[in-house]
């Protein structure tokens, strides 16, 4: 979790806010204490939803499942309101990492520990189905470990039976490599399609792996229809188990009833000293919420040390690319309300099981960095030049490595995500081969070097304008990387979810105005842990081919930036 950010309220309802449990694509989530001393996860979704008749609809069917489900192995909800904008829910706080989290740091569970494991999440399942409810999104990053035992989170896409399915297509029916096949081709949703990520999500508890492997969402499902699952290393009896669990015909996998009989468990599994362990990853809970103070501080006196700046070895710094440059000129429009939520919650949010997976498992968007507010409200953080507030008197050092989940998609040249902050106006970008600057492509493709620049067009006519506005640039390959290869893991290929590789902050404001900025991936480039005491080199863009992620950030400290900009290229 992460403390609160100045933007964020203080109060939602009548629950004070603690910290940040992360983020998703639906808003923010926090941890909160209510009146009573209670602990709570409150999701608020955010303005743009309330615009969006069927994602409303997902927002309030998710408050009736929390309603109606109500066992040992779901949160139970608390508190809501979905009479009026801003909408939220609350749930009971649950600690614990999540399954993804834990089995990232600790490894594949144990073959006594998984059997105990399965039958408890199959039991869990059980006590859903019995309230008519299938989940629908069941995966490592929903399941929570907590000291009392596992606990279901996320039935943001739960259907009721006779409920029919929201279609929307920014809401994909489950994840690709836990969908069962009978979903993913019909949409026909039941009991037994959370019998197979039942076994898909073991499948990873075992093994540490993607059931279905990585890399593109259209070829992950391709396999979990037509292929089998990866259960090399498993011993037999468990996974025979799971491959039953995960057949492809809906009516060849058993009950859970018998899932349970075949996992024959004979002691508890909170005696487990494994489970035990894992579940002692949860984070420690602030016990009251720390006060956000952003000092604003003078100008830099004079310009800063940045890397090729100027005339580079690949043609003079003012070359502006004619197929490639980008420029904000977007109207202000509505902006992240207070963002998404889910804490460890069960009918509570994708967003929490991200955060808690991958540091617990994810800031979604661009992690805690995702802005609030709407343009010209007091509480929104954008900001102008004549009053950015950059911390202690100097340019921030370095932007510490995060959790990251924007993809550029080469289907329509864009991110997923919204800018988590306006640009200044009129801010450029450009992106060009630096082997060949002057070379242009329908779609930026790139073998070796890229030129990355930026500029501000507008200085030249607010002489007033004296800044400092810190702008950072990060290159993301598509897939995580091993630091020791500089590639990803063999035979593990799981997405990046982490900021990638970073720029040094450079003043926007700062140095000769008449030229672009422009800096060399991956010369110009390295990969800072949050803390900046260690670095990692940047790697060659052939060690990873597929589709690459470029964002440039307003940056403030080494932990705060948004993202104002989002672009990509592609390496074959």
């Amino acid at each position: 979790m992460d403390a609160l950010k100045p933007q964020d309220p203080s109060h939602i309802g009548t629950h004070t806010l603690l910290a940040r449990l992360g983020a998703g694509g639906m808003g923010q989530v926090y941890l909160g204490r209510s009146p009573g001393g209670r602990l709570v996860a409150i999701k608020v979704i955010r303005d743009e939803i309330t615009d969006h008749p069927e994602a409303l609809a997902r927002f309030r069917r998710e408050v009736e499942t929390a309603r109606a489900v109500r066992s040992a192995y779901t949160a139970n909800l608390i508190d809501a309101s979905l009479d009026s904008a801003p909408y939220w829910l609350a749930t009971e706080y649950v600690a614990g990492p999540t399954l993804a989290r834990a089995v990232a740091e600790r490894g594949p569970l144990p073959p006594e520990t998984c059997r105990g494991l399965f039958a408890a999440l199959a039991e869990g399942l059980a006590a859903v189905h019995a309230q008519g409810v299938t989940h629908r999104d069941l995966k490592p990053q929903n399941v929570i470990l907590a000291a009392q035992g596992p606990q279901l989170i996320d039935f943001g896409i739960a259907r009721g039976v006779g409920q029919t399915a929201l279609t929307d297509a920014g809401f994909a029916p489950g994840t690709p490599g836990f969908t069962a096949p009978e979903v993913l081709l019909r949409n026909e949703v039941g009991p037994p399609a959370d019998v197979f990520a039942l076994g898909a999500t073991l499948a990873y508890a075992a093994t540490g792996r993607a059931p279905f492997g990585g890399g593109d969402p259209n070829g992950v499902s391709y396999r979990a229809v037509h292929e089998p699952i990866d259960l090399a290393g498993v011993a037999p009896e468990p996974a025979s188990l799971i491959e039953a669990c995960v057949a492809k015909v809906a009516a060849a996998r058993p009950g859970l009833a018998e899932v349970i009989a075949r996992c024959g468990v004979r002691t508890a599994l909170v005696e487990d000293p494994v489970y035990a362990g894992l579940a002692a990853l949860g984070e420690a809970v602030p016990q009251t919420p720390p006060t956000p103070v952003r000092q604003p501080v003078a100008p830099p006196v004079g310009p800063h040390d940045l890397p090729t700046v100027g005339p580079t070895p690949y043609g003079p710094s003012g070359y502006t690319p004619t197929q490639l440059v980008a420029r904000s000129t977007r109207r202000p429009g509505k902006r992240w309300l207070l963002a998404v939520a889910v804490g460890l919650v069960v009918g509570i949010g994708a967003a929490t099981a991200v955060v808690l997976a991958q540091r617990g498992d994810g800031k979604d968007t661009a992690g805690g960095r995702t802005s609030a507010g709407s343009p010209g409200k007091a509480s929104s953080p954008r900001v102008t030049a004549s009053r950015t507030a950059t911390g202690p008197g100097h340019a921030p050092a370095y932007a510490g490595d995060d959790i990251d989940r924007q993809y550029w998609k080469p289907s329509t040249g864009d991110c997923q995500l919204p800018d988590a902050e306006r640009a200044p106006a009129d801010f450029l970008s450009a992106m060009s081969d630096a082997d060949d600057p002057g070379k242009t492509t329908e779609r930026p493709v790139f073998a070796h070097k890229v030129r990355l620049g930026f500029w501000h067009n507008n200085y030249a006519g607010h002489p007033g304008i004296h800044g400092p506005y810190y702008v950072v640039i990060s290159v993301k390959p598509p897939h995580s990387i091993d630091p020791s290869t500089g590639k990803p893991p063999a035979g593990a290929l799981m997405q990046s979810a982490t900021l990638g590789y970073t720029s040094k902050p450079i003043d926007l404001y700062s140095g000769d105005q008449s030229d672009w900025t422009y800096l060399t991936y991956p010369d110009d480039f390295r990969s800072w842990s949050p803390d900046g005491k260690k670095t990692w080199p940047s790697i060659p863009v052939g060690n990873d081919p597929g589709d690459w992620t470029v964002q440039w950030f307003h940056i403030r400290t080494p932990s705060d930036y948004s993202s104002i900009m989002c672009r990509g290229f592609t390496v074959k």
